[in-house]
């Protein structure tokens, strides 16, 4: 099941986004949207924000099946 998207456009600091860009430069099966998704829903998760779908996302995204 593909679920609906949407684009989020995010002013982030310059080392956190050069971090972010070497991270992804060794570790080919990651880019930008999986990284970004496995992190807020792993925010949402540690707030309390406990829905199933969220946690299928950041398992999703973990493991590789998710965009």
């Amino acid at each position: 099941m593909t679920l609906p998207t949407v684009s989020l456009m995010i002013e982030i600091p310059e080392e956190l986004h050069t971090s972010l860009q070497e991270y992804l430069n060794e570790h080919a099966l990651w880019n930008q949207a999986r990284a970004m998704q496995a992190e807020l829903s792993h925010y949402l998760m540690q707030k309390g924000v406990n829905h199933r779908s969220r946690s299928t996302l950041y398992l999703d995204s973990l493991f590789g099946t998710a965009a």
